[in-house]
């Protein structure tokens, strides 16, 4: 069985920049193991995987390691290739995910992610992360999906990190998001998540829905310009819209082709 497969850039406007994602359009879900094993073998932050359902779409998100209930670049990277490769005529995409619906509608040549806005919740300090990270962050808060996120001083503590991944994988998140208030942008950040096969992931869209309402509400404005700076490094164009978060930025197409799996016989959406 030949399936269609695209690699997109996402949070940037030109290849080898921002986060990579491999995107499958499916007619009908693979088996579980199947989708997994792709994803293993793309070894990329993400694969997604998405089944047309009426005039909107289920999409699934794998990890090398596990599946996700969230993906921000990937699902960025899914509209990409329905307007723009499948050709779709419209200018929204609704995806149905277990994070709920997750809207992708055009600006331009920009994408416009709307997620839900999650809380964060601030917690005791945790030696480990501290020691994990050789730097003695301000704040901790734990926010939804399993994540850990710690303030730092400034952007260049955030740039300059080099973490040990082994001690990271040892904490009990699934992510860990480094964040401070920006001198090239209103905030940046950076995410870590060895646990689930992701030792740095480049540019991270899910994360942005706990940083969008902390640092609007430090700021004091619903409108940010975000960098993730990783080596990669990605822009995101935000807002906070009430209990939900608009995640903006670019993405472009590194590759597009075909790969080949044994046939199975198609599940029907949601099985």
């Amino acid at each position: 069985m030949n399936l269609k497969i695209f690699q997109v850039d996402a949070f940037t406007k030109e290849v080898f920049g921002g986060n990579p994602a491999a995107v499958c359009p499916l007619d009908a879900w693979l088996p579980d193991d199947t989708m997994k094993n792709i994803a293993a073998e793309n070894n990329l932050a993400e694969t997604a995987f998405f089944v047309k359902k009426g005039d909107s779409y289920d999409i699934r998100w794998f990890t090398p390691a596990v599946e996700v209930n969230l993906c921000g670049h990937a699902t960025l990277a899914s509209a990409h290739v329905i307007f723009n490769e499948l050709k779709t005529e419209t200018e929204l995409v609704r995806f149905n995910s277990k994070s709920g619906e997750l809207r992708v509608a055009k600006d331009g040549d920009r994408l416009i992610l709307d997620f839900p806005a999650y809380p964060v919740k601030e917690i005791e300090p945790i030696a480990e992360l501290a020691l994990a990270l050789s730097i003695v962050p301000l704040k901790y808060w734990e926010t939804q999906g399993n994540m850990v996120m710690a303030l730092v001083e400034h952007e260049d503590k955030v740039r300059n990190l080099t973490p040990d991944i082994n001690r990271l994988a040892q904490l009990p998140y699934d992510e860990v998001i480094i964040t401070a208030k920006g001198e090239t942008a209103d905030f940046v950040s950076r995410m870590f998540a060895p646990r689930i096969g992701i030792p740095e992931d480049p540019v991270t869209g899910a994360i942005h829905c706990s940083l969008i309402p902390y640092w609007a509400g430090e700021l004091g404005k619903e409108k940010l310009f975000a960098k993730q700076v990783s080596k990669r490094g990605g822009e995101l164009f935000c807002e906070l819209a009430g209990d939900r978060v608009k995640i903006g930025g670019n993405a472009a197409v590194y590759l597009k082709g075909e790969i080949y799996v044994e046939e199975t016989t198609p599940k029907s959406i949601g099985a």
